[in-house]
């Protein structure tokens, strides 16, 4: 009985009537004193419910509710010879459920179709301007910061940005002229004219720069939408965090519209512009370029850029063959400061049999300084696929290919120190390698005419499917052999498992590329190395751990697709 009471007066739009309430207690003889002033207090509840619903005090309420639960003298007798029941009347459509439900059910749909649903009624359209709706949609579908007013970007407020980029002669009052009039902003122009239009941009790209690649992370940081470069430590401490510089942002200017700025140069955001060009890539271009140079010319431009991109001045680099390398990449990539197209990639599925998590890692490469690779597994096979490159080996390339069912037994510490030593081992599995390609290769020459059955039989080598990682020796202690160099003098002293594997070494222009053989030293869940034997060189690679969303593969057919692009972009 109070559950039919409880839904009479849900779907009444009002608390339950007085009069059934003395029903109901006087149905209950046996409550005590204590009970019969909850319910009075319970009473007064409801008058206050039905007076905020405009409802009439005292027999208007009941009245209503007699009605729906039959709940009068005289008037449950008679509803209950005329239906046969007292039970409360359901809902024919949404029109008939109370407004706060429908705020509810709206909110729960994706905000695409809340256009469409305006269009059905008045009602449903008076509804649909609650900011709860819009609200619950920008934080669900783009994980935007709850509150609108604070105007907040990573930890700096937008008053701040501009008053460092803008104007930073704040004394005058013409500052506050330039921020946006937030005050008369609300979520519904927040996901009409910004997030929604802009939705297909979120996520990792990576810009076509020719053979230097990088990595670009777009997000919706409070009231923006960021266009983050990624760019690597400096050289060598590759275990420190990345470094992130803004390169765009789109923001809601104006009440009903979304304005991009570049945020390139050092003279604070102006126009800019983002052109979609197909599906998977966009483009970036800036209006005032002017903004990009700075007072000193050229000389100032480089002097800036070396000290961002490698912590240091060109004095401090002695070597000569890497100063080159730095001036070929600052011509190279300052011509790519007014306009920029993009290409989209994912990060690589992660699955229970993986020898550790997929992901990105920071990684050594000898004078080219400090690198970004994708490390994803693919049965048997682990693979290092380039985000940024050099002139040799550029973006998108198959830099480490790891033999997952080749793993090598390291000798003891004092033999570990030999390199003639580690290239024996190496070698020797390197031999074996080729000797099981070439037999293979007669094989399926043979087969070929022997198809179905080798369709319903499991192959010759399908035990190799499967990582080799259940027989994993237990962590031992580990060195560099004697003549290899390494950029990093501290590495870790011990590891849990190694593998053959082969690097990919080339020319300048990417000329003559070729695989050579190597050693993949697995430290731990965040760390691996690998031991390059013609260049006798050895990279460290730590993972990458900023948190990077709406950058998941929708499946591994797709992630393998996005791999085979990518090497063709710079192939």
């Amino acid at each position: 009985m109070l559950l039919r009471m409880a839904v009479c007066a849900r779907l009444c739009g009002v608390g339950q009537s007085r009069r059934c309430r003395r029903r109901q207690r006087h149905s209950q003889a046996d409550q005590d004193s204590d009970s019969d002033m909850e319910m009075e207090e319970g009473e007064e509840e409801e008058r206050v419910v039905g007076k905020a619903k405009d409802e009439p005090d005292g027999s208007g309420i009941g009245g209503g509710c007699h009605s729906s639960c039959g709940a009068g003298p005289s008037g449950a007798g008679s509803g209950a010879s005329a239906s046969g029941s007292a039970g409360p009347p359901h809902p024919q459509s949404l029109l008939d459920l109370p407004p706060e439900l429908l705020v509810e059910i709206f909110a729960s749909l994706p905000g695409i179709a809340l256009p469409n649903l305006a269009l059905v009624c008045k009602k449903f359209r008076q509804i649909l301007n609650t900011e709860t709706i819009w609200r619950r949609r920008c934080t669900e579908e783009f994980g935007m910061r709850d509150d609108l007013r604070k105007m907040e970007i990573v930890g700096i407020s937008s008053r701040d940005l501009y008053v460092k980029r803008v104007n930073p002669q704040v004394k005058s009052g013409r500052f506050m002229k330039l921020l946006p009039d937030y005050e008369h902003m609300d979520y519904r122009d927040v996901y009409t004219h910004l997030l929604h239009p802009y939705r297909h941009i979120l996520g990792l790209w990576q810009p076509d720069i020719g053979p230097y690649g990088g990595l670009l992370n777009v997000v919706v940081d409070g009231l923006f939408i960021i266009g983050w470069m990624y760019l690597p430590p400096h050289d060598p401490r590759v275990e420190d965090p990345m470094r992130r510089r803004p390169l765009f942002r789109i923001h809601m200017w104006e009440k009903n519209k979304a304005t991009v700025e570049c945020m390139y140069g050092h003279k604070g955001p102006h126009k800019g512009d983002i052109q979609t060009v197909k599906k998977d890539e966009f483009s970036t271009k800036c209006n005032q370029t002017d903004h990009h140079r700075m007072p000193g010319g050229r000389q100032e431009e480089f002097r800036t850029w070396l000290e961002e991109e490698w912590g240091r001045t060109l004095e401090d680099i002695f070597h000569e063959h890497m100063q080159e390398l730095i001036l070929m990449k600052f011509i190279y990539t300052s011509q790519y400061d007014n306009c920029l197209t993009y290409r989209r990639i994912y990060l690589p599925p992660c699955l229970p049999s993986d020898l550790l998590q997929p992901g990105l890692f920071k990684g050594t490469y000898g004078s080219h300084g400090l690198e970004i690779i994708m490390l994803s597994f693919h049965g048997s096979k682990a693979k290092a696929t380039k985000l940024t490159g050099d002139p040799n080996v550029p973006a998108g390339q198959l830099t480490l290919e790891i033999d997952l069912q080749r793993p090598v037994r390291l000798p003891d510490l004092e033999q570990q120190r030999s390199m003639e030593e580690l290239s024996r081992l190496v070698l020797g599995v390197h031999e074996e390698v080729q000797r099981a390609s070439q037999s293979q290769g007669v094989q399926a020459e043979a087969a070929e005419s022997e198809v179905e059955a080798s369709d319903s039989a499991p192959p010759a080598g399908a035990e190799d499917e499967e990582p080799a990682a259940a027989a994993a020796p237990k962590t031992q202690a580990f060195v560099l052999p004697l003549g290899v160099m390494a950029r990093n003098e501290v590495y870790p002293r011990t590891c849990k498992m190694c593998f053959y594997g082969t690097g990919l070494i080339a020319g300048h222009g990417f000329t003559s590329p070729e695989r050579t053989p190597g050693l993949f030293i697995l430290f731990d869940d965040d760390r691996f190395g690998f031991i390059w034997l013609e260049l006798k060189s050895f990279s460290l690679y730590s993972r990458l751990t900023d948190q990077l969303t709406h950058a998941q593969a929708p499946s591994m057919q797709r992630f393998e697709n996005m791999l085979r692009n990518m090497q063709s972009w710079t192939s």
